[in-house]
Formats: C-alpha cells, sequence, structure tokens
C-alpha cells in the first residue's frame, strides 16, 4: 500500500541557501501545514490502482510534491529523476528517502494520475490562506482569455493525410504480424515524399496532383484496413489483443476518414470546411480551432483567467471551442463568488468582455467599479464613480497581461505536452497551482 506521507528525518532537511532554495522551503512550509491535501491526491492515486515502486514506493506526499517541482522547473520526467537523485534541495522538497531513486516511467504514472479537480481543489485551499493572511482578499479582480496550445504540429491537409497513412500503415502491420492478415502495401515512405512535395510545391496545379496521388493511397489504405477488420470478425479472434488493437481502429477510423473528406472538400472542391467538421489532429481530437483578433490561429484551447490584485491567479476556466469572451464575462464573475462568497468591490477586464448587458448584471451582483479596457459605446459614468477611477482600474488590469506571460514562460502554459483532454485540464491547473505556491510563498518571505 502506498504510503501518505513519507517518514523524514529532519535532519537532513537541508535547503540551498540561495533565493531558489529559500522559494522550495517557503512553498514545502505551505503544503506541511495542509495535510489533508494528501487525502485528496491519494483518491487519485488510488483510483488508478498504483503499486508502489522501488523499497517502499513513492508517498503520496513525494509524487504531488514532485509534480508541483516538474511544473516549477519545466523539466522532462528524466531530468526531474536526475535532480531528484542529485540535488539536496530537491530532496528535501519532495521529501524523498535517500534510498529511493524514481525512474521517469513512476514520476510520469504517478503525476499523470492527479486529475484537475484536485489541483483546482488545492487552489482554492492557498487561497483561502491568501485570504486569512490578507495577502490576497479578492476584493480587486481582473480578468482576460488567452490560447494554451496542444501539443500537435501544424494541421495541413497534407500532413494529415500523412498522419493517417502511416498510423493506418502500423495498425495493418501489427495485424499482419499477431493474426497473419492477408499482404497488403505500407504506402508511409510514399506518402511522405508526397507530403514534402506538396509542402514545396510552388504551383497550384502541382500540389493538387500530388493531393490527388496521396488522397488515393490514404484511401487504398483504409479499405485494406476495413477488410482486415472483417476478415478477424469472420475468424472469431478475441483476446486482450484484439480488443486493444480494435480499440485504435475505432478511434482512428472516424477522424482518418474525415481527414480524407475535408481535403477533397477543400483542395478538389475549393469548399469552405466548418470549423465543427475539421479534424486538426488524429491524435489530440480534443483540440479547438482559436482565431484571436481575426489574425492569430491558435490549436489548443482558449483560457479565461481572473487574477487578483497579489497576482495570484483567483480563477482559470479551460473552455471548449471558441466562446466570445463577452460570454463568459458573468460565468467568471459567479466563478469568484463561489470562492470567496462575495463578488469582488471592482473588476477590470479587456475590452472583448464588455457589453451593455455585462456591465448592468454586474453592478446587479454588487459590484462596485466594473470598467472594460475598451468602452465599446459605454460611458465611464456608468462604469466607475470617476475618471480617476477608470483610469486607475484600466491600469490595474495591464497587471494580467504580465501574470500570462509568467505562466506562458516559466510555467508551461504556452504548450500542453501532456496527451488527451483530462491531462490538458490537469495540465493547466498544475502550472497554476505551482505559480500560486511560488508566489505566495514569496510574497510570505516579504511580509516577514
Amino acid at each position: 500500500m502506498r504510503l501518505l506521507k513519507t517518514i523524514w528525518n529532519k535532519v537532513t532537511n537541508i535547503f540551498a541557501k540561495n533565493e531558489i532554495g529559500q522559494e522550495l522551503e517557503g512553498m514545502s512550509r505551505w503544503l506541511d501545514g495542509h495535510p489533508e491535501v494528501l487525502e485528496w491526491v491519494a483518491e487519485d492515486l488510488g483510483s488508478k490502482k498504483l503499486k508502489a515502486t522501488g523499497r517502499h514506493g513513492m508517498s503520496v506526499e513525494t509524487v504531488l510534491r514532485a509534480g508541483i517541482l516538474k511544473q516549477a522547473w519545466q523539466v522532462s520526467y528524466k531530468k526531474l529523476s536526475f535532480h531528484l537523485e542529485d540535488s539536496m534541495s530537491c530532496k528535501a522538497f519532495v521529501r524523498l528517502d535517500n534510498a529511493l531513486t524514481p525512474r521517469k516511467s513512476a514520476l510520469q504514472i504517478g503525476i499523470s494520475a492527479i486529475r484537475d479537480t484536485t489541483w483546482e481543489r488545492i487552489n482554492r485551499c492557498m487561497l483561502k490562506d491568501a485570504s486569512l493572511e490578507q495577502i490576497e482578499n479578492g476584493k480587486k479582480a481582473r480578468v482576460d482569455s488567452t490560447p494554451s496550445e496542444s501539443n500537435i504540429h501544424h494541421p495541413s491537409d497534407s500532413s494529415l493525410l500523412y498522419d493517417s497513412i502511416r498510423v493506418m500503415g502500423s495498425l495493418l502491420e501489427n495485424c499482419q504480424s499477431t493474426w497473419g492478415f492477408t499482404k497488403y502495401h505500407n504506402h508511409s515512405k510514399q506518402a511522405k515524399q508526397l507530403a514534402r512535395k506538396i509542402l514545396y510545391a510552388k504551383k497550384a496545379y502541382l500540389k493538387e496532383v500530388h493531393y490527388k496521388k496521396l488522397v488515393v493511397l490514404a484511401k487504398d489504405n483504409l479499405k485494406s484496413l476495413n477488410k482486415a477488420v472483417l476478415s478477424l470478425a469472420i475468424r472469431h479472434i478475441d483476446g486482450p489483443d484484439y480488443n486493444a488493437w480494435s480499440a485504435k481502429v475505432l478511434n482512428f477510423r472516424p477522424l482518418i476518414e474525415g481527414v480524407i473528406s475535408q481535403t477533397e472538400r477543400r483542395v478538389f472542391n475549393l469548399e469552405s470546411v466548418p470549423v465543427s467538421e475539421k479534424v486538426v489532429s488524429l491524435f489530440e481530437p480534443y483540440t479547438d480551432i482559436i482565431v484571436k483578433d481575426n489574425r492569430d490561429v491558435y490549436f489548443g484551447h482558449k483560457l479565461n483567467l481572473t487574477s487578483g490584485k497579489s497576482s495570484m491567479i483567483l480563477d482559470v476556466v479551460i473552455e471548449q471551442g471558441n466562446p466570445a469572451d463577452s460570454e463568459r464575462f458573468l460565468s467568471l464573475i459567479e466563478n469568484h463568488i463561489g470562492t470567496y462568497g462575495c463578488p469582488p468591490r471592482q473588476i477590470s477586464a479587456d475590452g472583448s468582455y464588455a457589453s451593455k448587458d455585462n456591465l448592468e448584471q454586474a453592478k446587479n451582483e454588487g459590484i462596485k467599479d466594473v470598467v472594460f479596457h475598451k468602452k465599446r459605446g459605454l460611458e465611464i459614468k456608468d462604469m466607475a464613480k470617476s475618471d480617476w477611477v477608470y483610469n486607475q482600474l484600466k491600469n490595474f488590469r495591464a497587471g494580467i497581461e504580465s501574470n500570462i506571460s509568467c505562466l506562458k514562460r516559466v510555467y508551461g502554459l504556452r504548450r500542453c505536452t501532456w496527451k488527451g483532454l483530462p491531462h490538458f485540464k490537469a495540465y493547466v491547473w498544475s502550472a497554476v497551482v505551482t505559480y500560486n505556491l511560488t508566489l505566495f510563498a514569496r510574497l510570505r518571505m516579504e511580509s516577514g
């Protein structure tokens, strides 16, 4: 059974005396003060039925702290394993037994098992402490949105067709080697050459010629895959290997059919395919297409963030699709009320959230000053009690830009490297918790 806390010798609880070491010690003190957090994480680890590895295995406490350290330093699991073996400060923070050196696979399995709802719960617990210590009371808030990218390549039609042919080739090869399916031709090499030719072709008619060949190859492999499925069904093949193979086919086949269809519509019929019908990735199909300011296109998810006067992140909402900011403003206020029990006294938001209805409803909730960065036809006197307050809150809103920049540059929120939508959400929340915990530790040290 996995231990909840590490049996820790305080004599070896040594942190470096420089700024980073002291930050780690401050973060560690907050975690020590909230043992209930370990119970929440234990539920996630237990739901995965994880086995303890090594002599004792990693405790729940070690898994959580290792996840925070990974996000704080933005290192791979391999480098995290190295730091945990090499650094005394890392061992002290993670509460790792000197006799235990977790491998990267053990770290990955444990950290990825922590759900986004658990990270969010930890964040709320931290905000409660910040309020009690008068570091962040939530009376003054600012909101903005930003995209966070999925870990995919740019989804051109040619690259998606190549991915489709490559995946089908792998499935057919697996079928052939395991159950002796009839011969097929693997078009992966030819498809790669055609995709490259399309990329560098300068004339439109040459691209279309290469696309036609690529689509033929994709349809040929899809036909072979369908024959393989039918053949295995006739032979009544069963077992865990077949179930795993069949699950991959059921996952990829509709996506591959969608890639072929959208290529024919876009390239041959010059049709504009609606966003809801587009396939942008075979491996991260949950990815949304986000158009920002009618010029930049991102592939990932839109995040709506709320920040406070202390620069701590009070809330983050991971959106589905690309909803207008103005549609999400009131829900962000409701989330704030759910966290603090009351609305903020003042709130400032980007101009994209502005609307007369949003202003009226926010005022009805009891918010004294509701300022939007751009007026969008609204009067200053309706938003704030004076021009001075309007300018102050307008400048205050600009601070969330630096918060978002720090999250993206330092804590990896620019691009999520974890696979699947649940892990995307967990990655975002783990980054927010790590950012807040680091900032909270610094503010505590500054306040004495």
